[in-house]
């Protein structure tokens, strides 16, 4: 029988800078604050989460206004589900950018899945890559705890992945069942805005925005495509509006 989820989001780091970061060709000049996000998905027998956050986020009042919600430690975060990093069972990582897997070392008894793609990047980046940081997955790869995703498909019961390299060369969309239809935890780096383009955008018959940061803006702009069809519920990788909300559905 497939599970049914529900999804957390938990903040656990924020990032200020130039709103072009995130919509390509679009915003630049702006100011414009982003949470990081850990994702709980709640159900089934297993304590899963998607990405794991900085390791030391600034919490500041600030933050904290420009996001629209609390910004906690990784330890903090969890605890408010009852939860401890030696109790996750399961990471799914959207990608290894340091932002996404600061906290991996502490999951000590966690299988933490990537895409092949990803793990061989982050080991041999290109010079813009500077977002990769090896340090931060070499603990548990001596460990022996990395699981390797080379396809497309279930993962497990209720949970899928599809390789979406968008924004990383080994970008993984997490698609997860819930209550209110399949939910899209997307592999690559927007908000909200990118997929709802404003009508000045959608005037130049754009349907989507690709990420700021991407490998290839063409195939990001038909990945981002394929996601949107695909799923019931789009969950940006760092859309504000998540930052107070509890539970999704």
């Amino acid at each position: 029988m497939t599970s049914d989820f529900k999804i957390h989001p938990i903040v656990m780091g924020t990032k200020v800078f130039d709103k072009g970061m995130m919509t390509y060709q679009h915003g630049y000049g702006r100011e414009y604050a982003i949470p990081i996000y850990c994702w709980y998905l709640e159900g089934g027998d297993r304590k899963i989460i998607v990405d794991t956050g900085e390791m030391s986020p600034i919490k500041s009042k600030d933050r904290e206004e420009k996001i629209g919600g609390k910004i906690y430690t990784f330890e903090d975060g969890l605890g408010r589900w009852g939860l401890s990093p030696k109790d996750i069972d399961v990471v799914i990582h959207t990608h290894l950018h340091n932002d996404h897997c600061e906290n991996d070392f502490k999951c000590v008894n966690a299988e933490i899945f990537v895409h092949e793609k990803e793990l061989e990047r982050i080991h041999n980046p290109h010079p813009l890559d500077f977002r990769y940081l090896a340090d931060y997955v070499e603990d548990v790869e001596e460990n022996g705890q990395i699981r390797i995703v080379s396809r497309d498909g279930e993962i497990i019961s209720g949970i899928e992945v599809m390789h979406t390299p968008a924004h990383s060369p080994g970008g993984l969309t997490v698609f997860v069942n819930t209550s209110g239809g399949r939910a899209a935890i997307t592999g690559f780096c927007v908000i909200m805005e990118n997929f709802h383009p404003p009508k000045e955008v959608r005037a130049m018959e754009m349907e989507v925005i690709p990420p700021g940061t991407h490998v290839n803006a063409y195939e990001a702009y038909d990945i981002m495509l394929k996601v949107k069809e695909a799923a019931d519920i789009l969950i940006p990788l760092h859309e504000p509006g998540f930052a107070s909300v509890e539970s999704i559905p």
